[in-house]
Formats: structure tokens, sequence, C-alpha cells
């Protein structure tokens, strides 16, 4: 992605916009309009147009679908469809979904049988967001034989599938693919570390595959510690160097070169597990990490521009950061939520805190941008709305009545919430 560089705020602002547009030209991604295609929606920004209600009740939603289970992986939305992954105890089944965004009418179903395998106690079998790219829709998913990525139609043929092989973590898979340049790229981090009696140190490794046929393009290994779960971002420099960057605990943050899986550069800034997803704003490159016991903080890397240019760090948070939500981009802010339900409003490029407020609860779920206000949702299933501004306005609050711990999705005017074994649509349309 080709981004230009100003020296002010205001002209980081220029520069985002200009990453965003020229985006799908650089890496040969279809134009998406106002859909959500995977993970955290266009960019992984978790930014949508609409009009989201400060509070609403049961009778406001569009539909609403009962489930087989309470999973945490959220929902894709592209052409007029809602693409989705659910556990099926009865027969041991995860399931692939399309529903009809409008309706939620059930369009088709694909079951693939999955072992049950132990996992962390916040953790599903069905924990991973499809990704939508052009007339193909990909998942992911794993268990202790197998770790599958497969392509389908948006009217559920198979195209292709891969197995890579076993999967070791206590806490059970997680994480997404992630599509661009005609590459399909999963970040396989498997466990290294902390291992039960009889396990043997597993593989870290970012894998590629050609989009269309699922053919190797390449595999990079990488320091192997712990599982990461964060979904790799693109990135294009201004002297066209393509890259795919990620976070984990043995590498830090780094950036591999999209066309051949070289290992570019790394800055070995993250001391403990990365849960939430990188995110790439103008030529930074921001990720967290942390733990139960907490400690966690985000990191801000200025990206190489060039081969053999090294990484450095434009600034840290170690207050009130988030470790397993993923932050929201608007232009140069960046709205986060730490996982004891700290809201702050962070200026980018150089991570001033314009705010931080306590909101109460704790937090799985990633804020989402709508419009000029903020869906915050907690463990508890309390949904908080507050300004999309720099002054802090808590606008409204509303008891879902059951836990969440899957991020809202919100395109093609409807915000889709997974509450306890139930998916939502509440109607959110620009006004005319």
């Amino acid at each position: 992605m080709r981004t230009t560089h100003f020296p002010a705020v205001g002209g980081f602002r220029l520069a985002v916009i200009l990453f965003s547009l020229l985006s799908a030209t650089a890496f040969g991604i279809a134009a998406r309009a106002e859909g959500w295609p995977g993970f955290q929606g266009i960019d992984g920004y978790g930014k949508s147009p609409g009009r989201l209600p400060d509070s609403w009740t049961d009778r406001d939603y569009l539909w609403r679908l009962k489930l087989a289970s309470t999973d945490v992986g959220s929902v894709a939305i592209a052409n007029d469809q809602a693409f989705f992954l659910s556990f099926e105890p009865s027969r041991s089944s995860l399931v692939f979904h399309s529903l009809n965004v409008a309706s939620g009418k059930e369009l088709w179903t694909r079951p693939f049988p999955i072992s049950e395998y132990h996992r962390h106690k916040r953790n599903t079998y069905a924990s991973s967001t499809p990704t939508v790219a052009g007339d193909a829709v990909y998942i992911a998913y794993a268990d202790p034989n197998h770790t599958w990525l497969r392509c389908f139609s948006l009217d559920g043929q198979e195209r292709w599938s891969r197995d890579f092989g076993p999967w070791l973590s206590d806490h059970g898979f997680g994480t997404s693919p992630r599509v661009a340049g005609g590459l399909v790229v999963l970040y396989d981090s498997q466990q290294a570390e902390q291992l039960e009696p009889g396990q043997s140190p597993s593989h870290e490794r970012i894998i590629a595959v050609d989009a269309e046929t699922g053919a190797d393009r390449w595999i990079t290994p990488l320091k192997a510690t712990r599982t990461n779960y964060g979904i790799p971002a693109f990135y294009e420099s201004p002297s066209g160097l393509r890259q795919v960057i990620a976070a984990g605990t043995g590498n830090g943050i780094f950036g591999i070169d999209a066309d051949n899986g070289e290992l570019l550069w790394e800055l070995p800034v993250l001391n403990k597990r990365s849960v939430g997803s990188p995110l790439v704003v103008g030529d930074l490159a921001i990720a967290s990490c942390g733990s139960g016991g907490g400690g966690n903080y985000l990191v801000a890397v200025k990206i190489p521009d060039r081969r053999g240019e090294p990484a450095r760090e434009a600034f840290r948070i170690d207050r009130a950061a988030s470790y397993v939500p993923t932050p929201a981009i608007d232009g140069d802010t960046m709205t986060m939520i730490s996982d004891n339900g700290i809201a702050s409003r962070i200026r980018l490029p150089d991570g001033e805190t314009i705010w931080s407020k306590r909101i109460g609860g704790n937090f799985g779920a990633s804020p989402v941008i709508i419009g000029d206000k903020v869906l915050l949702v907690s463990l508890d299933g309390i949904a908080t709305v507050i300004a999309n501004s720099d002054r802090f306005e808590k606008l409204g609050e509303v008891d879902l009545g059951a836990g969440v711990g899957a991020s809202p999705a919100a395109g093609d005017g409807k915000l889709i919430l997974r509450v306890g074994d139930e998916l939502r649509c509440l109607p959110i349309e620009q006004s005319l």
C-alpha cells in the first residue's frame, strides 16, 4: 500500500486515507464497498459507516438465529451474505454457514468433523472468522491432528483445501486467514514453551498459499515460544516493497517479503503472548502483548521502507493497553479497550493519550467504530455506546442478556452480534 509521508498530524491523516484508498490497487484486492470482509472489517480497522443507536431493545433486531453452541468466532459480511463458523456438539462438527444478511435465512451450510481438544476456558472450537476476497471465502480451523485452510465460492462450493498437520496449544486454535495480492496468509503459531508432560515443542511459521489454487507460495519459519493469535496485515512501502506484517513473542513485530517469504526485519519488543491482531496505519505497525496476569502493553514500530533498513520503535503504551481486543482505527486516532474495561483514545502517529476512561467489566471483543459512535461489548454482554470524539461521552448502554466473546461485525447497513448461542442483526443504515 503506497503512502505519502507528511510531517504534521493532519498530513498523517491524509497519508492514512491514501493508504486505505490505494491498498486495493497495491495488493490486487477487489473493491469491497461497505462490507465487512473478515475480522475487524476492511484493513482490520474495525470501522464502518452507519448510524448506531445509543440504545436498543429486542424489538429492534431484524432477526435472531439460535445456534447449537456459544462460540467466539466473528462474522464476515459481503455480497448480502453473512459468513461464520459454529460448533455442533451433537455430531462433533464444525459448521460453516452462509446467511442472507437482510432476512437471516440460511443459504447453505458445510459441516466438517473435528476432534475435541483442550482449550482455554474462554476459547471455543469455532473461534476463527471467515475472510471474503472477490468471489471466494476462506476459513481456517484446527484440532490436534489437522490444521485446515479451505476455500469456497460464495455459493458454498469448495474450491480447494489444505491440511498443514497437527496443532499443538493448550489454549486451542484462534487465528484467521488474511487475503491480499493473490495470497492467503495463515499465522501457524504453536506451542514450544510451557508444555504439558509428554508434549514436544511445536513450530511457529507464516504460511502463504495461492488464493486461487491453494498451492504453496512460501513458508517462513519463526522463533517458536508460545501460541500467538494475531492475524497478519499487509503493507507496501513507498519504495514498492510489499510486506506481510505480523507479531509474536519470539520475533516481536516483524515484516516478511510478500513475494518470496524472506524475513526482512524484526524488532523483539513483545515479551508476552500476542493475541490482538497487528495493525498497519500509515507507516506504523502496531501490536500488543500480555497475559492473564497483566503486564499488557502496546507498541508501534516504524516500518522499514527498504530491504536492509532497520525498524525502530515509535511509541509504547503500558497503561490500560489492550491484550485480547484489537484496537479500532479512524484516520489519525485509535480507540482501544483494555481487557479490564478501560477505554482509551490515542492520537497517531505519536501515541498521545487523548482520554482514558473506565467503562467497567472485562472484555474480549474488539471495539467497533460505526459512523460517529464506538461500540464496546463486555464479556458479560453489556454493550456500551460512546462518542467517536476527542471528548469522552458515554451515550448509552444495553444489557444483551448473555455473554459475548466474539467481536461485532458491521457492514451493508447491518450490525451482527454474537450473543450467547445466538446471532442478532440490528439495522444501522446511513441516513439519507
